[in-house]
């Protein structure tokens, strides 16, 4: 079995020791172990254990990758993984964890169940960005693409296309387009509805929107979004996952499902319902 690991930045002893820990447990099982090119800069480097960046489906792929830190992380292994299909195993070192599932004293547990086979792979649709001009050097989310405003109290005006056909014009302080995946995130927080993983839709999700009856929208992911953005700023950001650009009025932007998807590791027992119930804390009232 080959497994890579990855973290965005090692930021506490009780981090590094973790890691440290499962390196020295993996190599005793006998696993061929690569480290990512960044976490082995900020390890020891008396690890003499094979590197590697991104992957492609021109490098030898891993068997999986381990993600060691918060949901955050594991946005940033998407970029990784690319369309490689390495399926990713997110070890919680963050708070909520709705993506990163396994528990920093569940691993040894997880692996074991790994071994065995004891899991399956939970398939999550990616967005593809397409532009006019290169906004970000890997142009697919796993959670959300968002237009905000920048730099002004002023709100904005985005004019969203559905298929070429308007949508609405959304007078606010940005808009969310989220994927199942995402629509428990920033789309959540402004009001949008919870989809579940392989439901084929995307929600688009105004923030703080100046009309009352404006809502958010499900709308299929076999469609195509696209964008006109005005308003009395000449600089708006413009968000895919966790990394933002700024764009102006001249940038054409389309949202589309991508042709590729994620593959993440799911243990036995783990479903997407009792995850939505114990990191939302749902049936956990007083009164009950």
């Amino acid at each position: 079995m080959k497994i890579g690991l990855y973290t965005k930045v090692i930021n506490s002893p009780r981090q590094l020791k973790l890691l440290e820990d499962m390196i020295a447990f993996l190599l005793k099982e006998q696993v061929d172990v690569c480290l990512h090119n960044q976490l082995a800069e900020q390890l020891d480097k008396g690890y003499k254990l094979p590197e590697f960046g991104m992957l492609c489906k021109a490098q030898p792929n891993l068997d999986f990758l381990i993600s060691v830190g918060g949901d955050g992380t594991i946005l940033s292994a998407v970029e990784i993984t690319g369309d490689s299909q390495v399926p990713i195993i997110g070890v919680n070192t963050g708070r909520l964890g709705f993506l990163a599932n396994v528990s920093t004293d569940g691993f040894i547990t997880a692996f074991n169940e790994l071994k065995n086979g004891n899991y399956t792979l939970d398939k999550r649709t990616l967005l593809q960005l397409e532009s006019n001009t290169d906004l970000f050097r890997f142009n697919y989310g796993l959670n959300d693409f968002v237009l905000h405003k920048k730099e002004t109290s002023s709100m904005i005006t985005v004019h969203a296309f559905l298929n070429g056909e308007p949508l609405n014009s959304y007078w606010a302080d940005g808009l969310i387009i989220a994927t199942p995946t995402g629509s428990s995130g920033y789309s959540l927080s402004c009001g949008g509805p919870i989809l579940f993983p392989k439901s084929s839709s995307l929600v688009v999700t105004p923030i703080a929107p100046h009309n009352l009856n404006v809502r958010p929208v499900i709308v299929p992911d076999d469609q195509v979004l696209s964008f006109e953005i005005e308003g009395r700023s000449t600089q708006f950001l413009a968000s895919l996952d966790s990394r933002s650009v700024t764009i102006d009025q001249t940038v054409q932007i389309a949202i589309r499902k991508a042709d590729f998807g994620i593959n993440l590791v799911r243990f036995e027992g783990d479903t997407f319902l009792k995850t939505l119930r114990n990191k939302m804390l749902w049936g956990m009232d007083n009164r009950n």
